[in-house]
């Protein structure tokens, strides 16, 4: 497609089809499909998603500002490094805020979102005992924002949704390196704590399970190779 293609093109300031673009990305980069050993360029994926390059253009310029990609020379676009430095940074801020986001939510987790989550955690273990990482990440995603989204905190959602965009593609690479037998689940304490309307207990098992994964698993990737 062409810059023509996009002021002649009536879906190209469609508000709904923009929000699609955004959300079929910024879910690719959450699970990984898009890995930080690739680049892409506006006009491949405006081929690939059957758009024009202006809902592709927004959707990149809104990733770039939250940190997610880089956009490069000839409009050629990228995943940033993933550096020691930068990963104790997103880590120390996702054991900040997403235990605070979910004792937040504890009181709000009615019967139908704890059946949701029983879903996803069950789910998830058939990926774990499949070693499927795809369907894993995915599921891990949907089981932790199906919590925070009960916390009715939208700024704190907002951040944490910035950090997961850029831990997505770090760590599809570090789960297809090592696989997803090592991972320590910690969804059972917090489905428990959600019940029981604990939000201590949740917060807890919500650090844990941010610590004992992506914090145990991405240090060690960094302590045998550079990932970036």
């Amino acid at each position: 497609m062409t810059h023509d293609d996009d002021h002649i093109d009536p879906s190209a300031a469609d508000p709904a089809l923009h929000r699609h673009v955004y959300e079929t990305l910024r879910q690719r980069l959450v699970t990984g499909v898009i890995r930080p050993d690739e680049t892409f360029s506006t006009r491949g994926l405006a081929s690939e998603l059957s758009v024009s390059q202006m809902p592709i253009r927004e959707a990149l310029n809104r990733l770039a500002a939250e940190g997610a990609i880089e956009i490069r020379a000839k409009r050629r676009l990228a995943i940033p490094a993933m550096t020691a430095s930068r990963f104790e940074d997103l880590l120390s801020c996702r054991l900040l805020l997403e235990p605070a986001a979910g004792a937040a939510a504890v009181g709000r987790i009615d019967e139908a979102r704890m059946k949701q989550l029983r879903v996803i955690d069950a789910r998830m273990d058939r990926a774990l005992a499949d070693g499927d990482v795809f369907t894993y990440m995915q599921s891990n995603h949907a089981f932790h924002f199906t919590i925070y989204e009960a916390s009715e905190r939208p700024t704190i959602l907002r951040l944490i949704e910035t950090l997961w965009l850029q831990f997505g593609p770090f760590m599809r690479v570090v789960y297809g390196r090592y696989g997803t037998s090592n991972l320590v689940d910690q969804h059972q304490r917090a489905l428990k704590a959600a019940a029981a309307h604990d939000p201590e207990e949740m917060a807890n098992a919500l650090h844990d399970d941010i610590a004992d994964g992506m914090g145990l698993i991405g240090r060690n990737i960094f302590e045998q190779t550079n990932v970036a």
